[in-house]
């Protein structure tokens, strides 16, 4: 009599779960991907091999997406995820669907825990309102001294590369953005750029190496199958670097608050995000440490990656397009003259047409392509399309700054005029730090310090392609890859040479 009752039970459940999916089946029927979608890997298959696959995955779920009117589905796993690629469909997703996927999130969060960036969206909101004035215009201007100091110690470490062949300027530039953003977040002088490959930089990059391919492998999902892998011990051995590290960060900043007067030591310094997140939060009774651990690694790794991708790309960008450099250089010069003086806030405003740079090279290589969220209450669409509870939601930022029908048949073209042509069409047709509430909140510290960064970059080096590519392929398009942020293949490789030998000492 069991077994009977168990398999009409089991029916019964299969039943209703299937009829509960119907409407994910119909959306996904009426919004192809147009690849088989096979039993409890979906199409995740699109994602094996190397992270420049990955990479080419995403590229193909956006193509399709452009193809079908600006959506489509995508199966990871039993799990459809649309795939927006329309500003005004992209619009409206974006404001009703805050929650990131907890599905491919939960294993960003095994190391990061509920930080800002990924936090469901009840944590999120307060921990938003207490970090926002980290980021306001005021703290912000004054960020610009830490940046210019910064990027001159990077000017000055990249002279032995002056003259000389093809090197990778990433190193450099991580190093430029995670010392400029301890000094602005922490408030502390860690000197990376000088000693070069930080604990933390070297241990985070192979956590994220990690991540990203678990992230799209549904067969990792299971814990005990991971901790099989050759994977599983450097993910812990590195993570743990990582916490070491904020850890004695944020107890010797807690002891020093307490010794000194949280409130007074604050009006006679300058008030970092660290500062504010102990005092805003009530000190001693706000915050746990393992709260402010996952706050401030999320920002430091966030903004250590985003500011150094964003400004890497543009650097290689420049090395190929001569003409597009020569006019930034010219309005450097209209700016600074010939002087060799420090960058101010007040000169950011005036580089117009670097902005235009800045902005059309994040167009086409943002760094992040994709941000993926959930579904939680039925959503109409402009189009008539229905989302529904039970789906993931892909937000592909590549594609939607790819889409003819916004920016024209020239989208494959680097043009930074077309930013200077008056207002976008649409304003989430541009959103290379996402869109809506839940944007990147650093989004103008990032366009800051990169504006700074070059403005020393490029009144002393010129910046020219590597000898590696050959003279048919430099207009070609990066290889790039998916390492939770967009990375360039070849490790953005340049070579400089001196436009005067004048560097300020720093």
């Amino acid at each position: 009599m069991f077994w009977p009752l168990l398999l009409l039970a089991a029916a019964i459940a299969a039943a209703l779960y299937t009829r509960q999916r119907r409407p994910l089946y119909a959306f996904s029927k009426a919004y192809p991907f147009g690849l088989p979608n096979y039993p409890l890997i979906g199409q995740s298959y699109i994602f094996r091999g190397t992270d420049e696959d990955r990479m080419n995955a995403f590229i193909k779920m956006g193509d399709v997406s452009l193809k079908n009117g600006g959506i489509t589905t995508v199966w990871l796993g039993t799990k459809p995820y649309a795939t927006i690629s329309d500003p005004e469909l992209l619009e409206v997703v974006a404001k009703a669907c805050l929650d990131k996927d907890t599905t491919t999130m939960k294993y960003l969060r095994s190391v990061l825990g509920n930080g800002l960036i990924f936090a469901p969206i009840k944590i999120w909101r307060p921990r938003r309102k207490i970090m926002a004035p980290t980021f306001n215009m005021k703290n912000l201007q004054e960020f610009v001294t830490v940046f210019d100091k910064q990027s001159s110690i990077m000017v000055q470490q990249l002279r032995a590369h002056a003259g000389g062949g093809d090197f990778s300027f990433w190193e450099f530039i991580t190093a430029y953005t995670f010392d400029a953003i301890c000094e602005t977040v922490l408030g502390i002088e860690l000197n990376a750029q000088k000693q070069r490959h930080h604990l933390f930089i070297t241990a985070f990059d192979v956590i994220i190496q990690i991540l990203a391919k678990r992230m799209l492998s549904p067969w990792l999902y299971w814990d005990w199958v991971f901790r099989l892998t050759s994977n599983y011990k450097p993910f812990i051995t590195q993570r743990k670097i990582a916490y070491d590290f904020f850890d004695k960060v944020i107890r010797d900043r807690r002891k020093e608050l307490a010794e000194q007067g949280a409130d007074e030591d604050l009006k006679d310094r300058k008030k970092t995000f660290l500062d504010m997140m102990i005092v805003s939060s009530g000190g001693a009774r706000g915050y746990t440490d393992i709260e402010l651990r996952e706050e401030i690694m999320s920002i430091v790794s966030a903004g250590t990656d985003t500011s150094a991708v964003g400004t890497a790309f543009v650097a290689l960008m420049l090395s190929r397009h001569p003409r597009v450099q020569d006019k930034v250089y010219q309005e450097l010069k209209e700016v600074f003259g010939d002087s060799d003086r420090p960058v101010t806030w007040q000169d950011l405003p005036k580089l117009k047409y670097m902005e235009a740079v800045i902005k059309e090279t994040l167009r086409l290589y943002p760094p992040a392509p994709v941000v993926v969220r959930d579904v939680h209450e039925t959503v109409v669409l402009p189009n008539g399309a229905t989302l529904h509870p039970g789906m993931g939601l892909v937000l592909h930022f590549w594609a939607t700054h790819r889409n003819t029908k916004y920016w024209g048949d020239d989208v494959e073209e680097f043009r930074p005029e077309r930013f200077l042509e008056g207002p976008l069409k649409h304003p989430a047709q541009f959103a290379p730090f996402s869109y809506s509430l839940r944007n990147c909140i650093g989004g103008n510290y990032a366009i800051m310090s990169t504006k700074t960064n070059l403005s020393n970059l490029l009144r002393r080096y010129e910046v020219l392609p590597p000898l590696s590519v050959p003279p048919d392929q430099l207009l070609a398009p990066f290889r790039v890859k998916f390492d939770v942020m967009m990375k360039h293949c070849d490790n953005f490789e340049l070579r400089i040479r001196n436009r005067h030998n004048g560097l300020r000492k720093k």
